[in-house]
């Protein structure tokens, strides 16, 4: 019997599981949804979404892999490079994973099935666009039952839309929290008083709060409903999350950075050259980039073939990126919110259904430019930690150190006591040395700035 044990995420379902056997990801369908995958496959349903590139694909595996009597089929899906949760998304990518919901959800009305969850849990960000990833989320439609899972698209998808909408913040973070989503109660009090204009607020908030509150439950009493009313609610639902601005422009410390800051086109440009000459001859399966910003970098390393995984604290940065790795098709980039000092922890049943951000990510090479000053002067995480903390990630290491002397870092001293005696370039490199050999280390020209190419030390 081959050894396997199962995903700790792929629990709640007693259609099938997910597990891993000598390294590779299977997905079990039991006996139970035998009807329902027998339908998906036969009708041309799975084909077309394959097709269109909205579903993940599968091989389906001659093998009871795991010897349990609920057995039907085992899959093998196609390998998702990298899993990232809602909470790390930006606003247009919780919008896309909306949207490719509803889609699907049409399709497969369109060849007699239907959703039976609707959680952005289901979707990853594979080449730059969302695709599903729940093979066993379809079921037989029943035209005397409701659409059960509109009340979880609501709360994963709509509502945290709606108040990032509204309160001009990033708050996909929220989803961290209601792992569930984000109950209609707790929107309605958060939502401002001018969302009562808005006829989507009142029919999916304020109304579902009212019959929430009166004791009601969806699905409590079922009613025919009839294929062309979920139809219509599917348009519905789909013109609400069109109509949200395409260009969000509430200010925040980092978005046009490099524009609205001492940074200059030159600085780029040297910065640029430098970098260029770390990574010459260099094989890199994957990097990440934290505080990425606007992607300058991050670019500069997917169009020489690298896939990076790009992360800001700021959603708005983030947005942008993906809205542009959307539309210049650059498929080896992935667009993170990510605050690395508060990264996304472990959550879920037994803290294992969602792992931590650090626990999944597998980097050959850290980009971590124009970032120690924000760590140690912003966030008062002492060098050392901060070292320490790059070398658990960080095989290869490229690295800026911003002195005391730069104007960014004036500007934030003037807020607070100087307190940290020991940021300093010889402590840097001292403290950097624990971990790293410095390959090579050189001096932005026109600024105080040093760049550093590091490796873990052996």
């Amino acid at each position: 019997m081959i050894n396997y044990h199962n995903h700790p995420a792929s629990f709640k379902d007693p259609s099938g599981f997910i597990f891993q056997a000598e390294g590779t990801i299977y997905r079990q369908v039991n006996q139970s949804y035998a009807a329902a995958y027998d339908k998906l496959m036969s009708s041309g349903l799975y084909q077309q979404l394959v097709n269109k590139k909205q579903l993940v694909s599968h091989q389906e595996i001659a093998a009871n892999i795991t010897q349990t009597p609920e057995w039907y089929k085992t899959l093998q899906p196609s390998v998702v490079p990298f899993i990232s949760y809602p909470y790390e998304w930006s606003f247009e990518q919780l919008r896309d994973a909306a949207l490719l919901t509803l889609s699907i959800l049409r399709t497969a009305l369109n060849h007699g099935m239907i959703l039976k969850d609707a959680t952005p849990f289901n979707i990853q960000f594979v080449e730059g666009r969302p695709v599903f990833i729940d093979t066993l989320s379809f079921d037989l439609y029943d035209h005397t039952k409701p659409w059960v899972a509109y009340r979880q698209f609501c709360q994963c998808f709509l509502f945290p839309l709606y108040l990032e909408h509204y309160l001009k913040k990033d708050v996909q973070k929220i989803l961290s929290v209601y792992i569930e989503g984000i109950p209609v109660d707790v929107t309605a009090r958060l939502l401002p008083w001018k969302s009562n204009l808005s006829l989507g607020v009142w029919l999916h908030v304020y109304l579902q709060n009212t019959v929430q509150r009166g004791g009601k439950r969806e699905g409590s009493n079922p009613v025919q409903f009839q294929q062309k009313k979920l139809l219509d609610l599917i348009s519905h639902l789909e013109s609400i999350l069109q109509r949200f601005p395409e260009e969000r422009t509430y200010k925040t410390t980092w978005n046009n950075y490099y524009d609205d800051t001492i940074l200059s086109q030159e600085y780029l440009q040297e910065k640029e050259k430098i970098i260029r000459r770390y990574c010459e001859g260099l094989t890199v399966h994957r990097a990440l980039d934290i505080g990425a910003n606007d992607g300058y970098f991050s670019k500069i390393l997917a169009a020489g073939g690298i896939p990076v995984i790009a992360t800001d604290i700021d959603g708005q940065c983030i947005n942008r990126l993906y809205k542009e790795v959307k539309k210049k098709n650059i498929p080896n980039i992935l667009p993170l919110v990510l605050d690395v000092s508060n990264p996304s922890p472990a959550i879920g049943f037994h803290n294992k259904e969602r792992a931590a951000f650090f626990d999944r990510i597998q980097t050959d090479l850290v980009l971590a430019l124009a970032l120690v000053h924000h760590l140690v002067i912003g966030k008062n995480i002492p060098l050392p930690l901060v070292a320490a903390w790059l070398n658990d990630i960080a095989p290869r290491l490229i690295i800026e150190f911003v002195p005391k002397e730069d104007e960014k870092v004036q500007q934030m001293l003037k807020s607070r006591e100087d307190v940290f005696d020991n940021y300093t370039r010889i402590d840097f490199e001292r403290f950097f040395s624990q971990y790293f050999d410095i390959l090579a280390h050189n001096d932005v020209p026109g600024t105080h700035r040093t760049l550093y190419f590091m490796q873990r030390k052996k």
